[in-house]
């Protein structure tokens, strides 16, 4: 028993990673290289004759465990809670909010029998976990498009990213919801219990992220000085966590992408120092394994699928994808609406990787998510030209806005790896001083895009000023009241060796949009920042003018 399953691992291993190395040449995403490695050494052997992988036991024990890296990945790379908070009330939740909801529901039409009974017999909280995963966008294929053309530091491109990324986790929330013990408790009492769980988890999550892993992990390398404390720590802390969601009768995939998205807020040195080894491990061996098992668990057998069934399947959840993000995009008003909605197009990856969790929890049986598998394989190969085509077409319009203002700093946080605050400080503009008169300031001061403004007196901070707090001010009185008056002076600081990305996490935390940067030692005011510089930033360097 032993020896087969190391056998199965051995060969799983070898397979995948040559498997990637080619399709990589042929310009091909590395899931697909995973899933068709598992396709060989499973079903296509099993035909054969001659010899497959059985991935029971102790194998399965491996790819489970890829399943909990694998969403702990997106809960880190791709979900800020500060920045997802920041946009409620903009036009990107409300793109993102609306294409989500018209989304599902279209795609609802097939996983349910309220119009045609395609054969599914899924239950009311199945068909929403099956229509969550049919109309998800996948950030990872949409981003990797944008960057190939060159798009996604762009004002168009980072519309697209933005409205994306909180589409993403709106539906892996509600996917979250529909699956677990708790599947079958359609009610509102169940649903607020469910929901009370999924928030006390995050709590939990965000308070060991951010208040007690860091500093223990700090104290323990002093006390023992082991070599990789920190990724053993952590990858313990990640399957304790899966533990104790499973134990709430949440899902472990669930609880593996809280704990992702409580520790994206860690600092970037903290994050240089745990998360590199724990990558190296998850895609150089877990990752692809479970995207393998994908593979392994196929079975031709879905031929035997009703073709009207295939054909709805296939095409009804993405014409909804792109109807309901047209929608959404033309309802808040964003530039180009056709071409968000087919940014919202990109799919196939984290769907498979859903698509295996509904299959173990026996949601879909094996001859839909074998069909189901099929089609994101397509959708991987074939959507990203759409996109580029689109996106493309749209870029060449003349109307099209040179600057955003409403961007959430963290979503731009994935472009600044290794960018200080010094790259970006500008310490010879001028700031105004705490006697300069309300009337003064709105006349000399005041620039296009920016609504919070650091006041300072002689090489010291002295407050900030907020655009809106003056329009509770009279203007009659506007000529005799000093900026002393009505700036606040609490504000976070920083200073110009910190990395960019963590002063935009600690911006977008304490909804500022700018911050003043001081020396360490000294408390001297050294210059301020604000979110416009970094997205300028961001401009500047994609059309080269950096």
């Amino acid at each position: 028993m032993h020896h087969e399953a190391l056998l199965s691992l051995g060969l799983l291993v070898i397979v995948t990673k040559l498997a990637e190395g080619v399709f990589r040449r042929l310009r091909l995403n590395a899931i697909v290289a995973y899933v068709t490695a598992g396709l060989l050494l499973g079903p296509v052997m099993e035909l054969s004759g001659v010899w497959s992988i059985d991935s029971s036991g102790h194998l399965e024990l491996l790819l489970t465990l890829g399943v909990f890296i694998f969403f702990f990945l997106i809960g880190l790379d791709e979900i800020d809670i500060s920045s997802f908070m920041a946009t409620l009330r903009g036009h990107y939740f409300l793109t993102a909010i609306l294409s989500v909801i018209l989304s599902m529901g279209i795609s609802m039409l097939v996983t349910t029998d309220w119009v045609f009974d395609f054969g599914l017999s899924l239950n009311f909280t199945e068909a929403v976990a099956l229509a969550g995963v049919l109309s998800m966008t996948s950030l990872g294929i949409v981003a990797k498009v944008l960057s190939d053309e060159g798009r996604l530091k762009e004002p168009l491109g980072l519309q697209i990213f933005t409205v994306v990324v909180i589409a993403e986790v709106i539906t892996l929330l509600l996917i979250g919801f529909s699956i677990g013990e708790h599947a079958h408790e359609l009610s509102v009492t169940g649903i607020l219990i469910l929901l009370g769980k999924i928030a006390g988890f995050a709590v939990v999550s965000w308070v060991l992220s951010s208040r007690v892993l860091p500093p223990m992990v700090s104290l323990l390398q002093r006390l023992i000085q082991v070599p990789q404390l920190s990724l053993g720590l952590l990858i313990g802390i990640l399957f304790l966590m899966v533990y104790g969601a499973e134990l709430m009768g949440l899902h472990g995939s669930l609880g593996a992408l809280l704990f992702g998205a409580a520790l994206s807020g860690l600092s970037y040195q903290a994050r240089r120092e745990i998360i590199p080894g724990l990558r190296s491990v998850a895609e150089g061996f877990f990752v692809p394994l479970f995207f393998a098992s994908a593979g392994l668990h196929f079975s031709f057998s879905f031929v035997t699928l009703n073709p009207w069934t295939m054909l709805a399947l296939a095409l009804v959840p993405l014409i909804g994808n792109f109807i309901g993000a047209f929608i959404g995009a033309y309802v808040a008003r964003l530039t180009v609406p056709y071409a968000v909605a087919s940014g919202l197009m990109g799919k196939g990856v984290a769907e498979i990787a859903l698509l295996l969790v509904l299959w173990e929890t026996g949601t879909i049986d094996e001859v839909v998510f074998s069909f189901l598998v099929l089609v994101m394989f397509c959708y991987i190969l074939f959507m990203p030209p759409v996109i580029t085509f689109a996106v493309g077409r749209a870029s060449r319009k003349p109307d099209l806005p040179t600057h955003l203002d409403d961007i959430p700093s963290g979503v731009v946080g994935f472009a600044l790896d290794n960018i200080t605050v010094d790259h970006i400080l500008d310490r010879s503009h001028n700031h105004p001083g705490p006697s300069v008169t309300v009337r003064e300031f709105t006349e000399r001061w005041i620039v296009p895009h920016q609504h919070d403004y650091v006041v300072a007196e002689k090489g010291a901070f002295v407050g900030v000023v907020s655009l809106e707090m003056l329009r509770y001010l009279p203007k009659g009185a506007w000529g005799r009241t000093p900026l002393n008056d009505v700036l606040r002076t609490q504000s976070p600081t920083a200073g110009p060796d910190e990395h960019v990305e963590d002063v935009l996490h600690r911006m977008s935390e304490n909804s500022v949009s700018v911050i003043p940067i001081v020396e360490e030692d000294s408390d001297k005011f050294l210059g301020a920042v604000t979110s416009n510089d970094i997205v300028e930033l961001m401009t500047q360097e994609a059309t080269g003018a950096h």
